[in-house]
C-alpha cells in the first residue's frame, strides 16, 4: 500500500485551561505550545490634516482636505450614548451622506441587523433618505422581521424630517409586512400631529384608525377631540363625539370640559348649558376650575355675556369663586369695556378677603382711564399703594396719559416724578403725553426741561424726540404744529435728519409741498446731509411742483449712493415722465424698480405684460391684457397707455395703438379728451423714435459732419 501522504501539524495549546480561538490565541495554563505568532506591526497615528486657509488655496488645483473624516463635536453627542455597532452603522451614514454602494459595503461586514438595533439608530438619524433605504434594506434581510419599536421609530425619523404625511404611511406599511398594526401606533401618531397643531391630519390618523378596525379608548378618543378643538374644527370634534357615544364609552370630566372649551370658543351658549347639565347629571357637578376655565374662554372670543352667565351658573351651583376666578372675569370684563361691571365684582372680590392681585388694580385703572374716569383710578392707585403694593410702570404710563388727556399736565408731571423717585427707568410712553400737552399748549420751555431731564435719567432724547414726532403727525391736523415745535427745537439744538425725513413725508401727504421742499433746502444748507429716506420722500415732491430735471437729478445721486428709491418716489416718478412725453425714461424706471425692490407695485407687473403682449404686433392681445387687469381691481392708468405707445410702436403700428384706444373709448374706459392726449403722445413718439433712427444712420455711415453743415 502506497504511503499516505503526511497532513500538515495542527496548531493547538499545551495544558490551555480552554479552548483557544483565533482572537484569543494566549490561554492561562498553556506553558507550551506549536503555534506560530507574528508581532504585529505598530500603527502609525493618522496625522489631523493642516487648518484650510482660504488665502493660499488655489481653485483650479486639488480641492482642500476634507474633514469629513473626522467626527464633529455634535456627532459624538449624539452618538455616545449608542452601542458600539449602532455607533459604527451612524458613523458610516455620516461619513458617506448618500445611500449607496460604500453603505451597503460597511452594513455587509456585520453579520447580522437586529429590529432593535434598526430603532436605536432611527432614533438619532435626521436624514429621511438615508432612513428609509436603511430601514428597507434591514427588512430584506433573511429571516428578519421589523417589530414595533423599529416601525415606530421609523415614524419618528420621518415626522423629524417634516415628511410626516410619509410617517402616517408607516400603519399601510405594517400591514403589508404582516404585521398588524396597534392602537399604540395610532396614538403615537396623533400625538406627533397633536403636538404640531395640525387637526386634520389627526383627523386623517382617526379615521384611518376605524378603516383597521381599532376601537380607541377614552383617553385616545380625547387627545382626538382636544386636537381638533384647539386647530377650530368643532364640526369634525362633534362628528368624532357622535362615534364616542356609539361606541358604548363613557364620558369623564376631561371629555366634557374639552367639549366645554370648544362650544364656548363657537359662541354656543345654550348648548354649553345642556353639556353641563349632562355632566351634573352622569358625573358629577362642575368644579371651581372648570368654570374658571369656560370663563376664560368666552373672554377669549370677547364673548362677554356667555361670560357673565357662567358665572351665574357657578353661583346657583354653590361653586365659591376663588382669587384666579375672580381676577380672570374682572381683567376680561376690563378689556370688554365693561369697566363699571367689572369693579362690582372687585368689590364683591375685596368684601370676601380674597388676594388680589396687582393685575386686578391694573385692569381696573386702565379701564377707567380709557373711560376717561381719571379720578376713580386715582383713588384705585391710592387704595393699591395703602394696602402696601407698589405700582408697575404700566399703571403710572395709562395714569400720566389719562391726566394729561384731562388737560392736567401738572398733575401727571408730579406722578411721572414719583416714578423716578421709586426707581422705575420712564419709557416713551412715559414721556410722550407729557410732550404731546407741551406741545400743543406752547410750553416749549416746560418742554426743553423734560427733555434735559430725559438726558440725566439715560433716556436717548434724539430717539425719543423721532418717536414724538411720529406719533404727532399721525393726525393731519397736527403736523403744522408739529412744524412749529420743531422750527423752536432747531434753536435750543435739538434737531437730526429723522425729524427733517419725518416732517418732509408728512407735509408732502397734507399737500404742503412748498414748506416740504423749504426744509429740504434747509437742511441742505446745514451739517445734515440727505440721506435715502430724505431724496425719497423729496421726489414726489419735486413731481408735484412740476420740477422732474431736479426730481432726475435726485434719483440719480441715489443711484451714484448705491441707495434705492422708495416704491411712492418710483410711482410718482414714473407718472410725471409719463406725463411729458418721457416713455423711454418711464419704462427704464419700472425695470429698474421691479429689479430692486421684493414686491412692485401691480402696474409696473402688468406693463411687463402689456409690452409683452405688444410683441404680437395686435391690439387683441393687448385687451386681453387690459381686460385681466379690469378683473383684478386695477383700472389703467397712464403708464400703461404709454407702455401700449411704446410696444404697439415697437412691434406693430401706430393704427394698432389707435385701435386699442378706440375700444377703451367705446366701452367707456377711455374719455375723448384722453384720447386726443395719448395720440399726441403717440405722434410725438413717432418722431422721436424716426428721428434717432435718422440719427442712428448718419452715424453708422460717417455722415455727421454734412448734418451739421446742413444745420448751420
Amino acid at each position: 500500500m502506497p504511503p499516505q501522504p503526511h497532513s500538515p501539524a495542527k496548531f493547538h495549546f499545551f495544558y490551555g485551561h480552554r479552548k483557544p480561538s483565533q482572537n484569543r490565541p494566549i490561554v492561562r495554563g498553556g506553558l507550551f505550545s506549536n503555534r506560530l505568532t507574528q508581532t504585529p506591526k505598530p500603527i502609525s497615528p493618522v496625522p489631523f490634516p493642516a487648518p484650510f486657509d482660504l488665502q493660499k488655496w488655489d481653485p483650479h488645483s486639488a480641492s482642500p482636505p476634507s474633514t469629513t473624516q473626522f467626527p464633529s463635536q455634535a456627532f459624538l453627542s449624539v452618538t455616545r450614548h449608542l452601542s458600539p455597532i449602532a455607533r459604527y452603522i451612524c458613523n458610516s451614514f455620516r461619513k458617506h451622506r448618500h445611500w449607496g454602494p460604500p453603505i451597503i459595503a460597511d452594513l455587509h461586514k456585520l453579520r447580522r441587523v437586529t429590529p432593535d438595533l434598526v430603532a436605536e439608530i432611527l432614533k438619532v438619524q435626521t436624514d429621511p433618505n438615508i432612513s428609509s433605504k436603511f430601514f428597507f434594506w434591514a427588512g430584506k434581510q433573511k429571516g428578519y422581521k421589523h417589530n414595533f419599536s423599529s416601525y415606530n421609530a421609523f415614524a419618528y425619523c420621518l415626522n423629524r424630517a417634516g415628511r410626516f404625511r410619509s410617517a402616517d404611511q408607516v400603519l399601510e406599511l405594517m400591514g403589508l409586512q404582516g404585521k398588524q398594526p396597534s392602537e399604540k401606533q395610532f396614538e403615537i401618531l396623533i400625538r406627533i400631529h397633536s403636538d404640531a397643531c395640525r387637526g386634520l391630519r389627526v383627523y386623517y390618523v382617526y379615521e384611518k384608525m376605524k378603516k383597521f378596525g381599532i376601537r380607541p379608548r377614552v383617553f385616545l378618543y380625547n387627545r382626538v377631540l382636544d386636537a381638533l378643538i384647539k386647530t377650530n374644527h368643532l364640526d369634525l370634534a362633534l362628528s368624532v363625539y357622535d362615534d364616542f357615544k356609539e361606541d358604548g364609552l363613557k364620558e369623564e370630566g376631561v371629555t366634557f370640559m374639552i367639549l366645554v372649551k370648544g362650544l364656548c370658543k363657537a359662541g354656543c351658549i345654550d348648548e354649553v348649558f345642556e353639556l353641563l347639565e349632562k355632566m351634573r347629571r352622569e358625573l358629577c357637578k362642575p368644579d371651581v376650575f372648570a368654570y374658571t376655565a369656560m370663563v376664560r374662554a368666552f373672554i377669549g372670543e370677547r364673548n362677554l355675556d356667555g361670560c357673565l352667565r357662567v358665572w351665574e351658573e357657578m353661583g346657583r351651583d354653590g361653586v365659591e369663586p376663588d382669587a384666579v376666578a375672580y381676577t380672570t372675569l374682572i381683567t376680561g370684563l376690563c378689556k370688554g369695556g365693561k369697566v363699571e361691571k367689572g369693579y362690582e365684582v372687585f368689590k364683591e372680590m375685596r368684601g370676601k378677603g380674597c388676594l388680589i392681585d396687582r393685575a386686578v388694580y391694573g385692569s381696573l385703572i386702565e379701564a377707567f382711564v380709557a373711560n376717561r374716569k381719571v379720578g376713580s383710578a386715582c383713588d384705585l392707585l391710592k387704595e393699591m399703594t395703602g394696602l402696601g403694593y407698589r405700582a408697575d410702570l404700566s399703571i403710572y404710563n395709562s395714569l400720566i396719559e389719562g391726566l394729561c388727556n384731562a388737560d392736567r399736565a401738572d398733575k401727571g408731571y408730579k406722578l411721572f416724578q414719583i416714578t423716578v423717585r421709586e426707581g422705575l427707568v420712564p419709557s416713551f410712553e412715559t414721556i410722550n403725553p407729557l410732550l404731546v400737552v407741551y406741545a400743543e399748549h406752547g410750553r416749549i420751555d416746560d418742554f426743553c426741561k423734560l427733555l434735559e431731564q430725559m438726558g440725566k435719567l439715560g433716556i436717548s432724547v434724539m430717539d425719543g424726540l423721532s418717536k414724538f414726532f411720529s406719533f404727532m403727525v399721525g393726525k393731519e391736523e397736527r403736523v403744522l404744529k408739529a412744524l412749529e415745535v420743531f422750527e423752536a427745537l432747531k434753536v435750543e439744538g435739538y434737531c437730526s435728519i429723522s425729524n427733517f425725513n419725518i416732517l418732509i413725508e408728512n407735509l408732502h401727504k397734507i399737500g404742503e409741498t412748498k414748506r416740504a421742499l423749504s426744509l429740504f433746502e434747509e437742511m441742505k444748507g446745514s451739517d445734515f446731509k440727505p440721506d435715502f429716506s430724505t431724496y425719497s420722500n423729496v421726489i414726489p415732491c419735486l413731481v408735484d411742483v412740476g420740477d422732474l430735471k431736479e426730481a432726475c437729478s435726485c434719483y440719480n445721486k441715489m443711484k451714484e449712493m448705491s441707495w434705492t428709491p422708495s416704491i411712492a418716489a418710483y410711482c410718482s416718478l414714473v407718472k410725471g415722465l409719463c406725463k411729458i412725453g418721457e416713455i423711454n425714461a418711464a419704462l427704464m424706471l419700472v425695470r429698474d424698480c421691479l429689479g430692486n425692490v421684493t414686491n412692485g407695485p401691480v402696474e409696473f407687473k402688468y406693463t411687463l405684460t402689456v409690452l409683452h403682449a405688444c410683441r404680437s404686433g395686435t391690439a387683441e392681445k393687448v385687451v386681453e391684457v387690459l381686460n385681466e387687469m379690469m378683473q383684478q381691481g386695477c383700472p389703467p392708468d397712464d403708464l400703461i397707455y404709454c407702455a401700449i405707445i411704446y410696444g404697439l410702436c415697437k412691434h406693430g403700428s401706430s393704427d394698432e395703438a389707435r385701435k386699442v384706444f378706440a375700444i377703451m373709448g367705446k366701452r367707456n374706459l377711455l374719455t375723448e379728451a384722453k384720447s386726443i392726449i395719448y395720440d399726441e403722445l403717440l405722434v410725438d413718439h413717432l418722431k422721436t423714435a424716426t428721428a434717432g433712427l435718422v440719427l442712428s444712420g448718419l452715424k453708422f455711415f460717417g455722415l455727421e459732419s454734412k448734418l451739421k453743415l446742413l444745420v448751420t
